[in-house]
């Protein structure tokens, strides 16, 4: 399946709002939290698979920010989102960017999408300078709740998810780049129903609580078992002193 203007309507993305307060709007404000948190101001921040730029776009005032994505399309649509972000069309695994460039760098959902993961987290450790940070989202296998939705499990439903992978051959491959994870956590159970014949609705409010919670505030809390996606927070070593 190509990513391209069908693809935001479509899946994963079937019933998601753009609007602001929506769970998508919500989810971008958190990683950009993250992002100014973790990353020191002024430093350049690339964000990989910047999609139609709503992440990207809220951290121009902070950072030198570029942006990459392999649909065209949506990052014409970033142009009036993200307007002083440096746009290019890229893959994750071919990364046009010189070694130690960046000092944040942002890939939300995107490595389970990718023929050759491990190559793109590689890449990530090429391109990230000594002592920077990556901000990584995936699906998480381990959800704790996942069982109880089977093949229905959001993480299943995009036919696109090509690299799903448990969180500890992620962990893996990030350290295997020369990263050490500083945080690894969950963003809350939000895949409703997870049971039969209770209201959706009522289900959203009880499930959805600590992860609506943890967005809203942006406390980190949760475990890594309690959540559809595994979110990491890893710095870059520093090099020794005879490298």
């Amino acid at each position: 399946m190509p990513f391209d203007a069908s693809y935001f309507s479509t899946n994963t993305y079937k019933d998601v709002s753009f609007a602001r307060y929506s769970q998508y709007w919500w989810s971008n404000r958190f990683y950009a939290i993250l992002a100014r948190r973790y990353g020191k101001r002024g430093a350049r921040l690339l964000e990989i698979g910047s999609g139609l730029g709503h992440l990207v776009g809220q951290l121009e005032n902070r950072f030198q920010t570029y942006a990459v994505d392999v649909n065209l399309w949506a990052l014409q649509q970033s142009r009036s989102i993200a307007p002083r972000s440096s746009l290019h069309v890229s893959r994750a695994e071919e990364l046009p960017f010189a070694n130690e460039t960046f000092g944040v760098v942002i890939i939300k959902h995107v490595v389970e999408h990718l023929p050759n993961a491990g190559q793109a987290i590689a890449e990530l450790g090429r391109i990230i300078a000594p002592n920077g940070m990556l901000i990584l989202a995936t699906p998480n296998l381990d959800s704790l709740l996942k069982p109880l939705k089977g093949e229905k499990w959001i993480g299943f439903q995009d036919p696109t998810h090509i690299s799903l992978k448990p969180p500890a051959e992620w962990l893996a491959l990030i350290r295997g780049a020369d990263f050490s994870p500083q945080l690894v956590f969950a963003d809350g159970f939000w895949d409703v129903p997870y049971i039969p014949f209770v209201p959706k609705w009522l289900q959203k409010l009880f499930f959805g609580f600590l992860g609506g919670f943890q967005a809203i505030t942006s406390l980190v809390f949760l475990p890594l078992k309690w959540g559809e996606s595994m979110i990491v927070v890893a710095r870059k070593n520093r090099k020794t002193s005879d490298e």
